[in-house]
């Protein structure tokens, strides 16, 4: 692959594309601003993808259209019939309608949450669209640009499942390449899966004076959530388990009627997720069991309701994508390290496409969090790295 994209990037019509993205960066960072001053709440993505829309649009792709659960999507036709290879974004944020997404500058960094999660992997995207326009580089595999829906927790993968499921317009694609956040030395080989649980314990409730003795449930989940901390969990391979939120209550002054708790499972295996749901669930029956037993009345129960699964996947490293990315990460200058996360490429490791995760370029920091911050140092080199991959994947139409 190395010398494969040194022959690619000999070809004056890709020196002129690495231009066209160098000239371009002022651009691409605006861009990146100018969504990131969109909200894109969970489930309310609509607004950010309709400037995408228009924005994909004048990049250059064809045929921009929007899916039925709120992808955008847009073409580039190759030159032979055959399977796309698919490039994305995400839309969405972990934010909240009601969270401020200014971006403001403070000395050489941009600060608003989701600058870098995902608003730097949309401007990539429209970035590398930009640059196949202005040189009018010819492909030999067609591509589809994706902006997605749904990445972020609660979203499950929404978007790419549909993308991938039954009518999706990524069904039979020959690679997928997500663009999330910044940096440029790590590769997302590798699908984190998780199971996520909501925890509910019901009681009778009642006077905190009066009705002092009844079974508690906050006093049960605390209890329980002691518990699920002190588990033994699998090492090999690996399995976490977080309770991530909790609450319950009504007063101060009132034993509650109901308490919750929501967990989050990980693991690179599925078997070693279902040994964590399976310790889960026994030690929150047998601890909300114990309440009721050692309380006035019992009258105790819990329910343990699954919020999402996210299925677990891996990409082999000699595959095409793998080897691709290395080769582009190593043609910026730097040294790749091959990692896992949970990200849109785990639908189709799992679905047995050879998937990859990569950085947008430029520095980062503080994600998920409203300080987020972007600092586009070594940003161009991440549009770059996403170009050259893209040509070594769908293949360059010889010509002038």
């Amino acid at each position: 692959m190395d010398d494969l994209l040194r022959q690619i990037r000999d070809d004056p019509r890709v020196r002129r594309a690495e231009s066209s993205v160098l000239a371009g960066d002022a651009t691409t960072v605006a861009q990146q601003v100018l969504l990131t001053r969109i909200p894109a709440p969970p489930f309310r993505e609509e607004a950010r993808g309709r400037r995408m829309a228009e924005l994909m649009a004048a990049e250059g792709l064809e045929d921009v259209t929007v899916d039925g659960t709120g992808n955008v999507l847009g073409h580039v036709r190759g030159a032979e019939d055959g399977a796309p290879v698919v490039v994305s974004a995400h839309l969405d944020t972990i934010f909240t309608a009601d969270t401020p997404v200014a971006v403001r500058e403070e000395g050489d960094r941009l600060l608003g949450p989701g600058i870098s999660d995902d608003g730097r992997g949309l401007a990539v995207l429209l970035a590398v669209a930009r640059a196949l326009h202005e040189t009018g580089l010819r492909l030999r595999s067609p591509v589809l640009f994706a902006a997605t829906v749904g990445e972020e927790g609660p979203g499950n993968l929404r978007g790419v499942r549909h993308l991938f499921g039954p009518d999706g317009a990524g069904v039979g694609a020959a690679a997928f390449v997500s663009v999330d956040g910044a940096g440029l030395d790590r590769i997302v080989t590798r699908g984190v899966g998780s199971r996520r649980f909501r925890i509910t314990v019901r009681g009778p409730g009642g006077h905190s004076w009066v009705d002092w003795g009844l079974a508690n449930p906050i006093h049960a989940l605390g209890a329980t959530v002691g518990r699920l901390a002190a588990l033994e969990l699998p090492t090999d391979p690996l399995g976490t388990l977080t309770v991530a939120r909790w609450g319950g209550g009504t007063s101060i002054n009132a034993i509650p009627q109901e308490a919750w708790a929501e967990v989050d499972a990980r693991s690179e295996s599925e078997a070693t997720l279902t040994r964590v749901e399976d310790a889960l669930r026994a030690t929150v029956e047998s601890s909300v069991a114990e309440a009721a037993a050692h309380a006035a009345g019992g009258g105790l129960s819990v329910e343990v309701d699954v919020l999402g699964v996210r299925p677990g996947g891996a990409t082999p490293t000699d595959s095409d994508v793998v080897r691709a990315a290395v080769a582009a990460t190593r043609a910026v200058g730097v040294e790749p390290t091959l990692s896992c996360s949970s990200t849109d490429a785990n639908v189709p490791m799992a679905a047995g496409i050879p998937a990859a995760t990569m950085g947008g370029g430029g520095e980062a920091g503080l994600a998920h969090t409203t300080d987020e911050w972007y600092r586009n140092r070594r940003g161009p080199e991440g549009v770059l790295r996403a170009l050259y991959l893209l040509l070594l994947l769908a293949g360059l139409v010889p010509g002038v």
